[in-house]
């Protein structure tokens, strides 16, 4: 079998286990994370009414202008703290991390630091 077909296999089990335990809500949404190789997702979900409270990546034209590509770590921190201050003004403070089952480093660990650091509690 081709290593990369059991590489995406690996981590969507991995993903299966994340979300049979985090839920978002309205107070508390979910924190949904996806890294590609040249940009960086991430959405706020409340899964009780199945809605994206807001989301933002680095295609967004906010992020876009600011930095030149989207798959490294000073892009990951750039997006953490702009994602912070949208929670901030949808007021959102607390949120709970879906990482989408990739390992806690790198880019996900640089974003969700930096959205830490500009005041989310996550």
């Amino acid at each position: 079998m081709d290593p990369n077909i059991q590489k995406r296999k690996r981590r969507l089990r991995r993903r299966r286990h994340i979300r049979k335990r985090v839920n978002g809500t309205p107070e508390k949404p979910r924190l949904s994370i996806f890294r590609g190789n040249r940009n960086i997702n991430c959405q706020f979900i409340d899964d009780v009414s199945c809605t994206t409270i807001a989301s933002l990546s680095t295609v967004s034209p906010a992020i876009r202008g600011q930095v030149g590509y989207g798959g490294n770590i000073a892009a990951a921190k750039l997006l953490g703290k702009a994602l912070a201050e949208l929670a901030h003004e949808k007021g959102i403070t607390t949120a709970v991390i879906d990482r989408g089952g990739y390992k806690f480093h790198g880019r996900v660990k640089a974003f969700t630091e930096a959205a830490r650091e500009a005041g989310l509690k996550l």
